[in-house]
């Protein structure tokens, strides 16, 4: 049986070798709660520690900035609501205002939804067309009332990467704390907490060939959050007995990430060159995002008048494994909000196919892909037809 390509990378990643097998000790004898003063429980908290350091190697944070999450949707949410309960509190409410955007992960803007239904004033910056938020715009928006501003480093859809770093240098200026949601950014572009200026920046394990139900926040030292899960665990940040074995496993991964980093997006951002003109070479089709600033595993591509729904699923039958839009957003009928903020007409956002590689794609998955794409294409024009 022919192996299934898989080009969905930005939705989960495939756990590498060297990650299991790190893990392991840790899911057989090395099963101490790492809060228990034994030894085996030292030992467990010596992994932890271990790991702690490699993740803050990959982002130049202090291994006492990070923090273990179970993934990075709880890491932006103990971010969001952390830093504006805190503002909220410390300013006696006066600082009641979160300045976020039309494009955010459902974390975030979920969360901020949670802070309008309990008082707190939110703005939402729109983008450009290609999905690029303005500094300006944000400059614009902060005002005294303002205690958090929260932008993505990368689309999880269309792979455009934000101007984090102006952003957070005005923030800065304005005294206003400054989160990004960089679970698509970490460990396949880089990524310097100290080079970006950020307060909080949330990561996630497995998008990054780790184990899902791990991830992780840099809080810069000197950020008070208001605890979202109480516990003395994570130096009572977090509360609840860590992860071990998925912890070592994103510690591995991120050190994997950061030796191979920068070669590995040059190897990518070729082969994804090589898809896109292979697609784009096939009529009706455009792509979308900013052709510069952007991931360089990620590709979106929209299809005139073609369901991407039909589009993902007649690949899928052929042994491709793509998304028409973020995991979270899978099987809708409309165009994700992402599309929305956009404004990509209907007739080209209803075919949308995000294509994302990653460790262990190949040129041959490419082609595969790309004759496979012909096939489905020309089988779903002609029905259209019919």
């Amino acid at each position: 049986m022919t192996r299934a390509v898989y080009l969905d990378h930005n939705a989960t990643t495939p756990v590498r070798p060297e990650v299991v097998e790190a893990m392991l000790p840790h899911l057989r004898e090395g099963f101490g709660n790492p809060n228990s003063a034994h030894a085996l429980g030292q030992g467990s908290r010596k992994a932890i520690e271990e790991a702690r350091e490699r993740v803050a190697a990959l982002i130049n944070a202090d291994a006492s900035e990070i923090v273990f999450t179970s993934c990075g949707s709880e890491s932006d949410v103990m971010a969001v609501y952390g830093a504006a309960q805190a503002g909220f509190n410390e300013s006696a409410g006066k600082r009641s205002h979160v300045v976020t955007t039309a494009i955010e992960h459902f974390a975030v803007s979920g969360t901020c939804r949670e802070l309008a239904a309990r008082g707190f004033e939110i703005t939402t910056l729109g983008v450009d067309e290609n999905a690029l938020v303005s500094p300006e715009s944000v400059s614009g928006a902060i005002s005294e009332r303002t205690s958090l501003v929260t932008v993505m480093t990368a689309n999880n859809e269309i792979g455009t990467i934000q101007p984090v770093a102006e952003i957070a240098a005005i923030c800065r200026a304005r005294g206003v704390l400054f989160h990004t949601d960089a679970v698509q950014g970490v460990g396949k572009i880089p990524v310097d907490v100290r080079a970006l200026g950020v307060d909080m920046l949330a990561f996630s394990g497995h998008k990054i060939n780790a184990p899902k139900g791990v991830g992780g926040l840099f809080v810069r030292k000197g950020v008070r959050l208001a605890q979202l899960i109480a516990g003395k665990q994570e130096s009572s940040r977090r509360g609840g007995t860590e992860n071990t074995a998925s912890i070592v496993g994103l510690g591995v991964a991120a050190e994997l990430a950061r030796k191979d980093l920068d070669a590995h997006a040059a190897s990518l951002a070729a082969l994804r060159d090589r898809l896109e003109a292979g697609a784009l070479s096939l009529d009706g089709v455009r792509r979308t995002g900013n052709p510069a600033l952007r991931l360089p595993g990620t590709a979106h591509l929209c299809f005139q008048g073609i369901d991407g729904h039909q589009l993902v699923v007649g690949l899928d039958l052929d042994g491709i494994c793509v998304s028409s839009g973020p995991a979270c957003h899978s099987g809708a009928t409309e165009l994700s909000h992402v599309l929305k903020a956009m404004r990509v007409p209907d007739e080209w956002g209803k075919g949308a196919l995000r294509v994302s590689l990653g460790w262990g794609t190949t040129e041959e998955d490419v082609e595969r892909f790309l004759a496979s794409l012909k096939k489905v294409l020309g089988k779903l024009r002609q029905s259209a037809t019919i």
